[in-house]
């Protein structure tokens, strides 16, 4: 295959626009990421969308974000660089624009389509922008702005969204990311370059694949969504429903893979390579982690031990400044020992950390001392394997900038379904953990029960301070009630910790005996 020439920027002064841009740009990706995941309460309570709804515009806005990564390569040979991150900056803007003025399902549902169709390729395009810097020590910068913009969204983005939804409104959320749209269109239209390729080496689509795309995606997306509420009653259809949708992609990847010409995406070269195959498998593990955890933690700290939402999000981003220091210390430790094997087995025995602390959890659990020093375990394991397989994966075919644009389009169109993942097995596994432990406590609930009727005259007594008896023992029964919820919310939470340190530890062991990255 005919080599494209590569852009390359070589003024200083627009290499460090660069580096602010990819920065930005991973930033700005990451925030709305995360806060629309922590903030996923607030906003369904100020739109009137339920959990169900809210779940299908989480799904939405993932098929359409497939459908753009996919073709990103594609626009950007026929627009180049300047002019595509200009568009989807202004589509991205627009649709956040949209959703701070929603006040119903239907509209924060339209801005949300709206922000993915501008947003998606952000983490995508910033990424491959570091190959606009020639090699040398230079581009070993746009690769520690990009994981620093990774490393501070994912910080930020629980702070931010707690004290926009607090301290001064949720619209605030949106406000943000426009004005950070903002900045880095008027440092793109400055910097970027606007060269396109010859057209002979220029990718090639067809209407038909992107329609067996959206098809598979869609369905697999509505499915994932749709097993949250649906899974124990429907699974049958759900069953094949799932089956059309995985036949769809399986449809398009093969049609991809026998294309005549320059493919959408160059599948059969990629998935040649055991290292790229072994790094998209790392990847989506680390976005199902990051898809359960997003919704495993606030349901805890929230549900299961009653923090505020303003508590959780300050704490929550405290321990996740663990991604901050981590990079820290790989930016130190690379340019000596870049081996990468210490660095998996790092990452995946802090992961066993993180589970085994959340594992031994207890209801007077403090924040601070027990539970934000795990984040920061569960912080420093995403940035300690995502950093290490991004520089093991890419490593052979950095030099081919359309191959690499196309490796990278792959596995952020992976990291969307696994995110959908990690969150169905959260919210299916907490649903099912919860309910079989809430029907064991639940069975001790009986008058019976000495320690029942003792806790029950107990709060009884608080209580008939302020109310009368009968009123005294109604709402001393509500509590133990409300206590039972909790301790079953705990309970499962203490379940899923057991699980994600015996996969820490699984994954540590296989990741120290493999011999594809060292």
């Amino acid at each position: 295959m005919e080599k494209q020439t590569p852009w390359f920027i070589t003024t200083p002064g627009k290499q460090r626009i660069l580096l602010l841009i990819i920065f930005l740009l991973t930033l700005t990706d990451m925030l709305q990421s995360g806060m629309m995941a922590f903030a996923a309460g607030p906003l369904m309570g100020e739109t009137g969308t339920s959990p169900e709804q809210y779940s299908f515009i989480t799904a939405s806005y993932a098929c359409v974000a497939i459908l753009m990564i996919s073709k990103q390569r594609w626009i950007v040979e026929r627009t180049g660089w300047r002019l595509y991150i200009a568009v989807s900056l202004m589509i991205f803007a627009v649709g956040a624009f949209m959703c701070s003025k929603s006040n119903t399902y239907h509209s924060l549902l339209t801005g949300r389509i709206v922000m993915a169709a501008g947003g998606a390729s952000f983490l995508t395009g910033a990424r491959v922008m570091v190959n606009l810097i020639p090699p040398g020590p230079r581009r070993f910068s746009g690769i520690k702005a990009f994981a620093s913009g990774l490393a501070s969204g994912t910080a930020l983005a629980p702070f931010l969204a707690a004290w926009c939804v607090e301290d001064v409104r949720w619209t605030g959320i949106f406000l943000l990311l426009i004005l950070i749209a903002t900045v880095v269109l008027m440092l793109s239209v400055s910097c970027l370059p606007d060269e396109t390729p010859s057209e002979r080496l220029k990718s090639q689509s067809h209407p038909f694949l992107l329609m067996a795309l959206a098809t598979g995606a869609f369905a697999i997306l509505w499915v994932l969504q749709r097993s949250d509420y649906r899974f124990f009653s429907d699974s049958v259809v759900l069953g094949l429903i799932l089956l059309l949708g995985i036949t769809a992609l399986y449809y398009f990847l093969t049609s991809v893979v026998r294309f005549h010409g320059v493919p959408l995406l160059m599948v059969r070269e990629l998935f040649s390579r055991p290292s790229y195959i072994l790094g998209v498998s790392l990847f989506s593990f680390c976005y199902i982690m990051i898809g359960l955890n997003g919704y495993f933690l606030p349901q805890l700290l929230r549900t299961g031990l009653g923090y505020s939402w303003g508590t959780v999000g300050t704490w929550y981003g405290a321990g996740l400044s663990g991604v901050l220091i981590a990079w820290l210390i790989m930016g130190h430790l690379l340019p000596k020992r870049p081996g990468a094997k210490k660095f998996f087995i790092t990452g995946f025995i802090l992961l066993a950390l993180y589970g085994g602390i959340m594992g031994d959890l207890s209801p007077q659990a403090n924040l601070v001392v027990n539970i934000v020093p795990a984040i920061g375990c569960y912080g420093a394991f995403i940035m300690l394997v995502m950093a290490t397989t991004a520089m093991q994966t890419f490593r052979e075919i950095q030099h081919n900038e359309t191959v690499f644009s196309h490796a990278n389009q792959i596995k952020n169109m992976a990291a969307q379904f696994a995110t959908a993942i990690g969150l169905t097995v959260a919210n299916i596994g907490m649903q099912w953990r919860t309910t079989a432990h809430y029907n064991i406590l639940n069975n001790a609930v009986e008058t019976t029960n000495p320690v029942y009727q003792a806790a029950v005259h107990a709060v009884s007594q608080q209580y008939s301070q302020w109310l009368g008896t009968d009123q005294a023992s109604k709402a001393a029964f509500v509590w133990v009630a409300n206590q039972v919820k909790q301790q079953s919310i705990i309970l499962a939470s203490l379940d899923f910790g057991h699980a994600i340190c015996i996969t820490g530890l699984v994954l540590a062991i296989a990741m120290g005996c493999q011999k594809i990255m060292h």
